[in-house]
């Protein structure tokens, strides 16, 4: 198994399944037919194109063996009583347990066993009755157990929509049954059970259609539909609910239901063609023309990763596609490797990873152009999910998920730590921002943007790209099939290197959209991030389930609400910072010992950081697929792991300037009082023109620019710093024939932090001079200058920043007025026709 699909080997595996059972219990009591029946039922199947099977209960040997005959695999259903409430006695679930651990014991080794299903749709009110919680636990119990006794096979639930929002993350993949008629409601939803199943495979346990109600021409071409839909959503198999209409439950055969692809005495119907069809097309039909795709590799000194990324590259299956290898001044054989590998390099100086793909663009001849990380691997379909991608939207660029394979237990630490490649994602196809190891754009959008920008040498040049792209209005998408596997680094020292690079790129993110960080330098993503080691905070998510009335819905989904403030705080890097302040105002307490009650705050927040460590850790740990954890060192690694990020990223952040008390803007300054700015213009604007122009003006000036809200009674704020800020209020006097007065009022203002904090020492200060600690008082009143200073310093540019973005307004609109006079007055003379002036374009707009 790698990422989001199964192998047999080195040999990628669809499932392209059909259920098989339950039946009416013969002579041997198997609830299975007799041997002669099995075989003649697997070798028409496997003549249709079937390579899977899932039953419904333990087989007995013989089904097996005609399984492995014919080239099958079988995905065995565990059954036990979850239509019950079974975790209301401890021996019923004893007894669960031991049933599921003989049940793999009976088939453990087997070369047919594809996996175990360790249950199947336990129902909706039962889960609402023992709560999400503790069902999850016994799901979890039931998966360890069975991996006891088959470490090698693999484990699932069987889940369906209206208990999707149980959370199983130790799956080893994801099976749901899904029974949606149209193609388009089916394909939506499985794009949202694509992200919930993560970074692991989704398995359709069941799809159908009844021919009794529906026909079996409408059959088959649902059928049909689904298995289509199903793998060009990127799911790893589809099982077809079911082989035969025979179909024994509860005691009774079930007449009056008529899912099979051949009837009870094994006729086949419409169905079967039509799903032979759809399974010898996976993962996608033929199209008319697939558009060619340029695939860039950026590699510096990538010698020992570029081959495998080339191996994998040169195997892609995909109809017209090319490789340009950029080398970036590298000082290894990273030229001749990309020689050997049949994709001679593009060698240029050590520019930087921008320069690089922009080198790599002009290069491209394809109509899409595909980036991967030389320490990446593609899967083999990685192009067609794309291209299909592509074709079916309006996206200018569309990625996809990026998944750690195993490369050492150190690497898989760091792969499930904070600070990795991440999607977000707005809805479950619709992205905010994909990651540079997995992204493509149409090539002629990419070039409308004046493609990567060169500041960026080592990171950030994939947030820059996107936001320029969404800045235009264009929109990015999301594909769950197009995977690549991207190599985490394999060690401490590379992992701390690269978080201070993320560091540095932020820096550089932040210094060219000011707009987009709030004043402590931190982006707020609107989307929701996907991926391994995303950090959470302290306390888990909080999440509520849409039941419907009394659980009555159909389709019951958790929605997620943001980590609670005090559980996130140590999640940013200046937390660091903060137990420094504390750390050192408790050292002053050797002058005054009333400052020594800093130091249990210290204390507190410095434990605030381990907790959340030590909680990141243990749901990675958890998430973890069971054969690559390494029991306590994993957990250990992984928990420093969450420590070691934010001070790495607090070090990246500080050198390259991204301080909280940075300052983005013009470097004017004016004395931080509220003051009115008059502009006269005898061209009309809308009260909204003029503040859209101001705003305007601000931003070309790099001022970090907020807009008031529908009940603030202000129009602006403009941020100057940590403790100051500027808020701009608007009117507009109407003098008639077009003729208005604008006025602008500047009103500074601290920010909440600084009032908090001179409050703090100034009320610190004035009793430790009254007690006599006149050192301690000295120190206390010296931060409380620096505060008011600083405060007063950030005020006063924001204020100038926004006369100077007024007095450029001023001057362009003084501009426009005298250039409109003119025009007019040479009208009057005749010297311009009437046709010309009516053509003139407005003056002094934005």
């Amino acid at each position: 198994m790698l990422g989001k699909f199964l192998f047999d080997g080195d040999k990628k595996l669809y499932l392209r399944g059909v259920t098989y059972g339950t039946f009416r219990p013969g002579e041997d009591d198997s609830g299975y037919p007799d041997p002669a029946r099995v075989d003649a039922d697997f070798q028409e199947m496997a003549l249709n194109g079937v390579n899977a099977v899932r039953t419904y209960s333990v087989p007995p040997g013989y089904l097996l063996e005609a399984a492995a005959r014919h080239g099958l695999w079988v995905l065995i259903g565990l059954p036990w009583e979850q239509h019950v409430a079974f975790l209301e006695e401890r021996a019923l679930a004893d007894s669960i347990e031991q049933r599921v651990r003989e049940g793999v014991r009976a088939c453990a080794g087997h070369p047919a066993v594809l996996g175990y299903a360790v249950g199947n749709e336990i129902p909706a009110p039962i889960v609402r009755w023992h709560g999400k919680r503790r069902v999850e636990r016994f799901l979890r119990m039931l998966y360890e157990a069975a991996k006891d006794e088959d470490p090698d096979a693999l484990i699932t639930y069987v889940n369906f929509p209206t208990t999707e929002y149980l959370q199983l993350p130790f799956l080893d993949f994801h099976c749901f049954n899904v029974y949606l008629e149209t193609d388009r409601q089916l394909e939506s939803y499985l794009a949202r059970l694509q992200n919930i199943a993560g970074d692991r495979p989704l398995v359709m346990a069941e799809i159908g259609l009844d021919s009794r109600r529906h026909g079996e021409e409408r059959q088959a071409e649902s059928v049909e539909g689904q298995v289509r839909v199903s793998f060009a959503t990127g799911c790893a198999g589809a099982f077809v609910f079911a082989w035969t209409d025979e179909w024994h439950r509860g005691g009774y055969e079930v007449e009056d239901w008529d899912f099979g692809l051949t009837d009870r005495r094994r006729r086949p119907k419409a169905a079967l063609a039509a799903v032979r069809r759809a399974f010898r097309e996976v993962p996608f039909g033929p199209l008319a023309e697939w558009p060619k795709v340029s695939v860039v590799v950026c590699a510096h000194n990538g010698a020992g990763t570029l081959r495998w990324c080339l191996d994998g590259l040169r195997n892609l299956d995909y109809p017209d596609y090319e490789v340009i290898v950029v080398d970036d001044g590298s000082a290894d054989s990273t030229a001749e490797i990309a020689r050997e590998c049949g994709f001679p390099a593009i060698s240029t100086p050590s520019l930087g990873l921008s320069s690089a793909r922009n080198t790599g663009l002009e290069a491209a001849s394809g109509e899409i152009v595909a980036y991967i990380d030389c320490d990446a691997r593609p899967d083999r379909d990685w192009l067609r999910y794309l291209a299909a991608a592509f074709r079916a939207s309006d996206h200018a660029g569309v990625g996809g998920p990026n998944v750690p394979p195993p490369d050492g237990w150190v690497a898989d630490c760091v792969a499930n730590a904070p600070g990795g490649p991440v999607h977000v994602l707005l809805s479950d196809r619709e992205a905010e921002h994909i990651p540079g190891c997995n992204m493509a754009f149409r090539r002629q959008r990419l070039i409308d943007v004046g493609g990567f920008d060169p500041r960026f040498r080592a990171a950030g040049d994939d947030v820059d790209v996107c936001w320029r792209l969404q800045e235009r209005g264009e929109t990015l998408g999301f594909s769950a099939g197009a995977v690549v596997g991207h190599r985490a680094r394999d060690s401490v020292r590379a992992y701390w290197r690269q978080q201070i690079g993320y560091g540095r790129a932020e820096a550089l993110l932040e210094r060219k959209w000011p707009a987009k960080y709030n004043a402590g330098g931190h982006h707020s993503w609107a989307g929701r991030l996907y991926g391994n080691g995303v950090a959470d905070g302290l306390l888990p998510r909080r999440w509520r389930v849409y039941y419907g009335r009394w659980g009555s819905n159909l389709f019951q989904a958790m929605y997620k609400t943001g980590p609670p403030t005090l559980g996130s705080l140590a999640l940013i890097p200046e937390w660091y910072l903060v137990i420094a302040l504390l750390a050192a105002l408790s050292a002053l307490g050797a002058l005054w010992t009333p400052l020594l009650a800093a130091l249990p705050l210290a204390t507190a927040a410095t434990g605030l950081l381990v907790a959340q460590a030590f909680a990141g850790g243990r749901r990675a740990n958890q998430g973890m697929p069971r054969r690559r954890r390494r029991g306590l060192r994993s957990f250990l690694l992984t928990t420093s792991l969450h420590m070691l990020q934010p001070l790495a990223r607090l070090c990246g952040r500080l050198r390259s300037g991204l301080t909280p008390w940075r300052w983005r803007g013009p470097g004017s300054h004016s004395f931080p009082r509220p003051r009115s700015w008059t502009l006269w213009s005898e061209s009309w604007r809308s009260l909204e023109g003029w503040v859209g122009s101001l705003e305007h003006a601000l931003r070309q000036g790099g001022t970090a620019v907020v807009r008031g809200g529908d009940f603030d009674r202000w129009d602006l704020e403009l941020r100057g710093g940590l403790l100051g800020r500027t808020r701009i209020l608007t009117a507009v006097e109407e003098h008639g024939h077009g003729r208005q007065l604008v006025r602008f009022g500047f009103r500074p203002r601290p920010t909440w932090g600084a009032l908090l904090l001179v409050a703090f020492f100034g009320l610190a200060a004035i009793p430790a001079a009254l007690a006599g600690a006149f050192a301690a008082a000295a120190v206390l009143g010296l931060i409380l200058a620096l505060v008011l200073g600083v405060t007063a310093r950030d005020c006063a540019r924001a204020v100038g920043s926004a006369k100077c973005a007024a007095d450029g307004l001023a001057d362009e609109v003084l501009r426009g007025d005298q250039a409109v006079r003119e025009l007019a007055a040479a009208a009057a003379e005749g010297e311009i026709s009437t046709s010309r002036r009516e053509g003139l374009p407005k003056v002094g707009r934005a």
